[in-house]
């Protein structure tokens, strides 16, 4: 068996969590929608999830001023629509409007919910680094659109790729 060395430039490939999600915020009276992949779970209850927002992402500004946001998860029959919100800038469009999105009420944060979606998480920050323009959020609020049956997600490989969620497996788990 032989090895290959990888570019470490290329490891975040190997290493993307998974799923590809929509992020909702609102900020005087403007909502905005982004796409986003590097994120990950930190803790079960209250649920805890971790993510990457850089300062140039329109969002940035939102979610460091409100610390609230909605983390849509689009199921991947949205594929084509997900990666044309990532591919363009909340400062000079409304994305709801432009991508046809439903925008819902939540519940307990500002940021609506995305009608599309199969689930929406409002989170509130309850942490941040800088240095890294990491968000810790907790979840405070989940849904989910019983319509949307198995929903097979859409997870993010690196410059176009996609992998779209295959077969479920159950085996055994000794986890509580």
């Amino acid at each position: 068996m032989t090895m290959r060395a990888l570019a470490l430039s290329k490891v975040y490939r190997l290493i993307e969590p998974g799923p590809v999600l929509l992020m909702t915020t609102a900020r005087k009276g403007r909502a905005n929608v982004m796409t986003m992949s590097w994120h990950t779970m930190l803790d079960f209850e209250p649920p805890l999830i971790a993510c990457v927002i850089g300062e140039g992402d329109y969002s940035f500004a939102a979610l460091k001023a409100t610390r609230q946001c909605v983390l849509a998860i689009p199921a991947a029959q949205m594929a084509s629509k997900v990666v044309k919100i990532g591919n363009c800038h909340g400062d000079q469009m409304d994305k709801f409007k432009t991508f046809g999105l439903t925008p819902l009420p939540a519940a307990t944060v500002a940021a609506p919910l995305i009608g599309e979606c199969f689930a929406n998480l409002e989170c509130r920050v309850v942490d941040s680094v800088r240095r890294y323009d990491l968000f810790v959020l907790e979840v405070v609020k989940a849904w989910t659109d019983p319509a949307q049956r198995s929903p097979k997600m859409l997870h993010h490989q690196g410059y176009g790729k996609f992998a779209v969620d295959g077969r479920t497996l159950r085996l055994p788990s000794r986890m509580r």
